[in-house]
Formats: structure tokens, C-alpha cells, sequence
């Protein structure tokens, strides 16, 4: 039966604007089936994760057959997967089935995993091309899981043939437990299973590609299909505590085992955190490795045997919320309904139990929840990286060794009180009760502090010896600065008498080397060049007097010819405004030169003076 309720709106935003009242849509589910087939009962019910397509709703039978319902036609599916061989197929009776279920061949449930592209051949066709679907995985009671493909987008027909039983490394004898009671995908790639038992241990496995070692059946070998067969590498495995343990006494006549189904559900504010809600409380589980996991996938590393030293290296945190059964002689209060609403303020828990009774509880938004940045670790640009700052940032640094110190593996969950006053517990299991929180308290809490302060006076002592001895060696360089700086001084004055002394022996060398020179009999190169120069400078002189000659007799001529035209005898002569102009620039360049060979004849005359 799906349930649909009405829209929310007015100032409050509640149902139809806040009535008392509100009427609901229900739509039931392949409801002719089950009324003709008293026999079967429903094992898992989820919706397809396609947010594309109209809702779809997934159902798992007893009778190992998993059809898949439109709410547009929710009396015909759209889809079977038959998930039985053969020849199972064929027993439609009850004792059959028993039969099957006796050996736990049975499907108990199934997830889906993340949007994946895998080739066509996988659904029967033809083509080298891919196509997105979404991996089904199909968990069996013996602990073995199938795992298919199925997509829906592109028509009702896109299922993959079954693969499996996918095989688990490390291999055990029991395959991990003959109870498997739930299964969960967690929203990552690779992909990460969940496998819960009703004994209450939880498997992580790591979804990769299968080995060349893995068997794989004869029926297979020749399929292309089998090379998708993937392996479930089990990280680690994590018992909870269903029940709690009470210090009791020989004659205590309750079984202090106990066991029951157990359903897992994500966390949609944290995709690295799930819960478990079962007959006896809440429990709620962390996995701080899958970054840490994805860092190791992303190497060149190829050795996958090394998974498992990661898992010993970072376990899982494991918080227990609620308890619903603290004592032996309760009757279990099974929680009926779960879910995670996520808020602006955090996540909230909400829990549905038997007695209709609902429990809120916040969550932390992370798995575990970041300390406090100490002072050494803040950025500041301005400021040089300090040691302490690096010391922080190592991967086996105090702080994580802190942490490590003050991780709890067992917390006090919260009690869920009865509401009739006639099952109340006797005081003897209440003082057990109160001995077991005590207990924990002292060994989770106290204990725990108590070594984390002797580690931490530790480190400050070790600190404060450090720092005197810093302190010391600061002293020693401070005296070895000033030493270093007053012989610099002293340096500095030697430099400067040295340089003056020097500058002194050089000005003598330069005059003895002058006076050397001076005396020598013989001429040097420079003087020969000058000699030379001054033989040449007689018949300078005599070029030089021809040409003032010329220049005077040109002088004398052109004075001549400008008084002719001067002369008032002679008719004026009219130039015109070129000829004018050409007779200005020729005088012009004549007058520069007689003054430049004036200047010429000067510099001679004084050069030969000298």
C-alpha cells in the first residue's frame, strides 16, 4: 500500500493549511496477487532510484521473484525477475518453497547501487556500445549475493541476466554466517555493501573487478557476461551489541544471546554513515576509511591483498542511539519506522516503535566530529609556518594519537521508557543496569580521560624540558650574535685602515712607476706616436697657409665683385627671388667655411705655441 499525502502551504506550511483532517490517497499494490496467492509474503519492498521516470516500486517475494510496479498500473508488473533456478521454478507449492528456505536459498533482500555504464551485450543485445543502469544487488539467506542490472529509462525490457554468487575474498568456511537478514549499498565508487546477519554482525565489502582466479562455473565460462562478475573484498567486520551485557550471576535464568532481523537504512546527510534499526534499539555506523580507501584505489598500487591492512589500520565508529531492550526480562520493542529528515540545524532522527510512540533525536552531521583547531593550527599567510604547525599536520601526530586514546567502543544508548507501569524491571536488573552505564562511563569515559591527561602532563613535561632547553640555546645565540657582531665592528674598522693603506701604496707606485718611465733612454710607444705627430705638424701648418692663401684671394675676389655690382655706374641688376635665395645659401656656406679654417689656423697656431 503506498501512502500519498496531500500538499503543505499557509504560514506554518502544514497539511492542506493546517486542518485537523486530512484525507489521503492510497494506492494498493499488486493487491489482486497476494489476495490469490495466500502463501507468499513480501520480504523487501524499496522504490527504483530513478528520479527521471514515474515512481516505480520494487517488491521481493518468498517465492524468489522480484517484479517491479508502475503507480500508474500497480496491479500488473512491468518487470519479473525470476531469481530461482530452473527447475525451482517449477515447485509453485509451499513445501517447496520451505524446502528452499530451509537451506537459506532464498532472497532476503537487495539494494541498488550507484548509476553504472555497462555494455549492451550484458541485456542480450548486439553492439560494442554502453548503456547506464543500475546494479541490483540480491543478498540470499546462506550469506551469497546475485547481482544484476536492470534499466528502465529506455523501456520495461532492460534487465541484465543473474551474476553470481559473487565470490568474497577472504574466503571462509561459513560464508560469513548462515543468517543474512540485509543488505546496503552505500552511494560510492567502488561501490561498498553492507551485509547484516541476525546475529548482529555487519560486513563491509568492497565491490571490484573479479580475479582471474575467482571460479567461475562451467555453465558461464563460454558467456562474454561472466568477465563482469565482480568480488566482494571484505574490509572488515563489526559485531553489535544488540542487547546489552549485564554482569549477572550463574543463576541467571535469562540466555544473554540474542538475535534478530536487522534493517539498514542510508543517511542521506552523510553518504559515509548508515543505520541499523532492530527489535532492541539504534544503532548507527561510521566508515572513516572510505576516503582514505579511494586515496589507495587511486595509486599505482595493484596489490588488492592489501585492503586488509588498511582495515587494521582505521576500524569503523560505532554509536549505539537507542536502546529498547536494556534488560533480559523486556519484551523487545521492535522499531516499526526510521528516518532521517535533514535540516538546516543537522539531521534528525526520527523512530516509529510498536506502541506507536515517537522518538526525535538529533545526529551529527559527520561521523565523527572535527576537534577544535588548536592555535598551532590556524592559517595565518602573514606568519611563517611554524614546527608545531608542521608537527601538527603529520600523519602520526599527537592529536590523532589523543584521538585514538579517547575513542569509545562502547556507548550508553538511550532507554526507552515503558508505558505500563506493571512491566517494571526488579531492582536487582536495575542495579545490573546501572552497574553496566556505571561500567561503561568508568571505562569508556573516565578511564580514558584519565590516560589521555598522563599522556598529555607527559607531553607537557617533555614540552617544558624542550622549551628550557630551547631557552638555553636561545641564550648561547643571543651571546654568540653579540660576540659575532662586535668582532664584525672590529672587522669593519681593520677594512677601512686597509683600504686606506692600500689606496696610499698605490698612488706611490704610480709615481715611482712615472718617474721610471721618465728616465728610461729609450722611448716608449706613446711617445714615438707623439714624435710622430709633431713631425707632421710642419707640413700641416704649410697646407694649412696655402689654403688661408686661397681663402684671402677669394675673399679679396668676391670683395671685388660686389663692389662692381654695388658700383652706381653699373644698371642695377634684378634678381629674382630663386636666384636671390641660391646667392644667399652659396655666400652662407663660403662664410662657414673661412670661419671654420679660421678656427683651423687659430688651434695651429696655438697648438704650435705650446
Amino acid at each position: 500500500m503506498v501512502l500519498e499525502l496531500p500538499k503543505r502551504w499557509g504560514k506554518n506550511s502544514e497539511f492542506e493549511g493546517g486542518k485537523s483532517t486530512v484525507n489521503c490517497s492510497t494506492t494498493p499494490i499488486a493487491e489482486r496477487f497476494f489476495t490469490s496467492s495466500t502463501s507468499l509474503t513480501l520480504k523487501h519492498a524499496a522504490w527504483y532510484p530513478s528520479e527521471m521516470l514515474d515512481p516505480h516500486i520494487v517488491l521481493l517475494t518468498s517465492d524468489n521473484v522480484i517484479r517491479i510496479y508502475s503507480l500508474r498500473e500497480p496491479q500488473t508488473p512491468i518487470k519479473v525477475i525470476i531469481l530461482s533456478e530452473a527447475e525451482e521454478e517449477s515447485l509453485l507449492l509451499s513445501k517447496g518453497r520451505a524446502y528452499t528456505a530451509s537451506l537459506g536459498e532464498t532472497a532476503v533482500a537487495f539494494d541498488f547501487g550507484p548509476l553504472a555504464a555497462v555494455p549492451k551485450n550484458i541485456f542480450g543485445q548486439k553492439g560494442k556500445d554502453e548503456v547506464v543502469a543500475y546494479p541490483l544487488y540480491i543478498l540470499y539467506e546462506n550469506g551469497e549475493t546475485f547481482l544484476t542490472y536492470v534499466s528502465l529509462l529506455h523501456g520495461p525490457g532492460n534487465i541484465g541476466k543473474l551474476l553470481g554468487p559473487l565470490p568474497m575474498h577472504p574466503a571462509a568456511e561459513d560464508n560469513y554466517g548462515y543468517d543474512a537478514c540485509a543488505i546496503l549499498c552505500l552511494p560510492c565508487v567502488p561501490n561498498i555493501l553492507v551485509i547484516a546477519t541476525e546475529s548482529g554482525m555487519l560486513y563491509h565489502c568492497v565491490v571490484l573487478e573479479g580475479e582471474e582466479e575467482d571460479d567461475q562455473t562451467s555453465e558461464k565460462s563460454w558467456d562474454c557476461r561472466a568477465d563482469l562478475i565482480p568480488s566482494l573484498y571484505v574490509f572488515e567486520c563489526v559485531e553489535l551489541e544488540l542487547a546489552l551485557k549485564l554482569a549477572s550471576g550463574e543463576d541467571d535464568p535469562f540466555d544473554s544471546d540474542f538475535s534478530c532481523p536487522i534493517k539498514l537504512h542510508r543517511d542521506p546527510k552523510c553518504p559515509s554513515r548508515y543505520h541499523c534499526t532492530h527489535e532492541a534499539g539504534v544503532h548507527s555506523v561510521g566508515l572513516t576509511w572510505i576516503h582514505k580507501l579511494h586515496k589507495f584505489l587511486g595509486s599505482d598500487e595493484e596489490d588488492k591483498d592489501s585492503l586488509q591492512e588498511l582495515a587494521t589500520e582505521q576500524k569503523c565508529f560505532v554509536e549505539h542511539i537507542l536502546c529498547t531492550k536494556p534488560l533480559p526480562c523486556r519484551q523487545p520493542a521492535p522499531i516499526q519506522g526510521f528516518w532521517i529528515v535533514p535540516d538546516i540545524l543537522g539531521p534528525t532522527m526520527i523512530c516509529i516503535t510498536n506502541t506507536y510512540e515517537c522518538l526525535i533525536r538529533p545526529l551529527l552531521s559527520t561521523v565523527h566530529p572535527v576537534s577544535p583547531p588548536l592555535l598551532c593550527t590556524q592559517e595565518d599567510v602573514e606568519v611563517a609556518e611554524s614546527p608545531l604547525r608542521i608537527l601538527a599536520e603529520t600523519p602520526d601526530s599527537f592529536e590523532k594519537h589523543i584521538r585514538s586514546i579517547l575513542q569509545r567502543s562502547v556507548a550508553n544508548p538511550a532507554f526507552l521508557k515503558s508505558s505500563e507501569k506493571d512491566t517494571a524491571p526488579p531492582p536487582e536488573e536495575c542495579l545490573q543496569l546501572i552497574s553496566r552505564a556505571t561500567q561503561v562511563f568508568r571505562e569508556q569515559y573516565i578511564l580514558k580521560q584519565d590516560l589521555a591527561k598522563e599522556e598529555i602532563q607527559r607531553r607537557v613535561k617533555l614540552l617544558c624540558d624542550q622549551k628550557k632547553k630551547q631557552l638555553e640555546d636561545l641564550n648561547c645565540c643571543r651571546e654568540e650574535r653579540k660576540s659575532l657582531r662586535e668582532m664584525a665592528e672590529r672587522l669593519a674598522d681593520k677594512y677601512e685602515e686597509a683600504k686606506e693603506k692600500q689606496e696610499d701604496i698605490m698612488n706611490r707606485m704610480k709615481k715611482v712607476l712615472h718617474s721610471f718611465h721618465s728616465q728610461l733612454p729609450v722611448l716608449s710607444d706613446s711617445e714615438r706616436d707623439m714624435k710622430k705627430e709633431l713631425q707632421l705638424i710642419p707640413d700641416q701648418l704649410r697646407h694649412l697657409g696655402n689654403a688661408i692663401k686661397q681663402v684671402t684671394m677669394k675673399k679679396d675676389y668676391q670683395q671685388r665683385k660686389m663692389e662692381k655690382v654695388l658700383s652706381p655706374q653699373k644698371p642695377t641688376i634684378t634678381l629674382s627671388a630663386y636666384q636671390r635665395k641660391c646667392i644667399q645659401s652659396i655666400l652662407k656656406e663660403e662664410g662657414e667655411h673661412i670661419r671654420e679654417m679660421v678656427k683651423q689656423i687659430n688651434d695651429i697656431r696655438n697648438h704650435v705655441n705650446f
